[in-house]
C-alpha cells in the first residue's frame, strides 16, 4: 500500500449535518497534494435519515469511497453501523473514521490521538503529572477522558455543571476518573498538572468564567479543545496568570493523520505550512 500508483482515484469523505464548515478538505487536500497522491477527499452532508443508507453504499463499494471522517451528528450511529468498531470505538460509543478492509467496514475515533499528539507537539512531558483537571463532561470530553487515562494520568477529576452526567462518564472510565461540580473545581485543581477544558465555553465569542488557575501546579499546563478563537478566553485568562498554554487547532490537525494513512497509504506531517493555512481560512470566516 506504500505504492502511491495504487491511490490513484482512492476517494474519501467527510461526512455530517452541516458538513460545509468542515476544515478536514483543506487538510486532507494539502496532504494528498505535498504528497503527490491521486485521491480526493470532499465534504458529504449526509442528513440523519438518510445516514444508514449511506453506510449501506460505502459497505457495498457504490459509493468508490474507500472511507472517510464522520462528524456531528453521525458518530454515535457510525459505530454502530461499522462491522468491526475496535476497542477505542466500543468504549466511547462512538467511531469518526471509517475504512474498508477485507470487505469490512472498519471504524476507529482518533479523537484522543489527536488530543495527546497536539500536546506532546506542543508541551512534550505534559502526561509526567499525577493529576489533571477536565472541565466539562459533554460528548467531546469522552475521548479526552479515555486518552488522558490510557496515557497513565492516574487521577482526573472530571468538573461538570451537572454533576449525574459526570458521574456518568466516571462509571465509563472507570475508578481514575473522579466526578465533582463546579463548586470544587478550585479544591480539584489543587496541585494538578494538567488543566483541559472540554466545553464551549469562550468559543466564537461566548462568555467564559474567570478561573483562577493558581492552585494548579506552577509548571501545570492548561489546554482548550476549542480552536476559535485560537486564543479561548480560558487559555489567555492562563497565560496571563503564568501558565503555559497549548490551543486545541493541533487536535484538529493530528487527529486527521490515521485516517489519511488507512485511506490513501502514506502516513501525512503536521507541519507549519498546515498550521498556517487552517489560521488563514479561520481568519477568512
Amino acid at each position: 500500500m506504500d505504492d502511491s500508483r495504487e491511490t490513484i482515484g482512492r476517494r474519501a469523505f467527510v461526512t455530517g449535518f452541516p458538513v460545509k464548515h468542515s476544515r478536514s478538505p483543506i487538510i486532507h487536500g494539502y496532504w494528498l497534494k505535498s504528497l503527490s497522491l491521486d485521491g480526493s477527499y470532499r465534504a458529504h452532508e449526509v442528513a440523519p435519515d438518510d445516514f444508514p443508507a449511506f453506510i449501506q453504499s460505502l459497505k457495498s463499494g457504490a459509493s468508490d469511497f474507500v472511507g472517510g471522517n464522520v462528524t456531528i451528528p453521525h458518530k454515535e450511529m457510525a459505530f454502530k453501523l461499522a462491522d468491526e468498531p475496535d476497542d477505542l470505538s466500543q468504549e466511547l460509543g462512538a467511531s469518526n473514521t471509517l475504512w474498508l478492509e477485507d470487505g469490512k467496514l472498519k471504524a476507529t475515533n482518533t479523537d484522543g490521538r489527536g488530543f495527546t499528539a497536539n500536546l506532546d507537539e506542543r508541551h512534550p512531558g505534559w502526561d509526567k503529572v499525577r493529576s489533571a483537571v477536565i472541565l466539562g463532561a459533554g460528548g467531546a470530553s469522552r475521548a479526552v477522558i479515555q486518552a488522558v487515562r490510557d496515557r497513565g494520568i492516574r487521577e482526573i477529576h472530571l468538573v461538570n455543571r451537572t454533576v449525574a452526567r459526570a458521574v456518568e462518564l466516571a462509571d465509563r472510565f472507570g475508578e481514575a476518573v473522579h466526578p465533582h461540580p463546579m463548586a470544587a473545581l478550585s479544591e480539584v485543581m489543587k496541585g494538578a498538572g494538567l488543566f483541559i477544558n472540554t466545553t464551549s465555553l469562550g468559543m466564537e465569542g461566548e462568555i467564559a468564567p474567570d478561573i483562577d488557575f493558581s492552585p494548579l501546579q506552577p509548571d501545570a499546563v492548561v489546554t482548550d479543545i476549542v480552536y476559535v478563537p485560537l486564543k479561548t478566553p480560558i487559555l489567555a485568562q492562563a497565560e496571563m496568570q503564568g501558565f503555559a498554554t497549548v490551543d486545541g487547532l493541533g487536535m484538529l490537525l493530528h487527529q486527521a493523520v490515521p485516517g489519511f494513512e488507512k485511506w490513501f497509504g502514506k502516513r501525512p506531517v503536521v507541519d507549519g505550512t498546515l498550521r498556517a493555512m487552517i489560521i488563514a481560512d479561520m481568519e477568512k470566516h
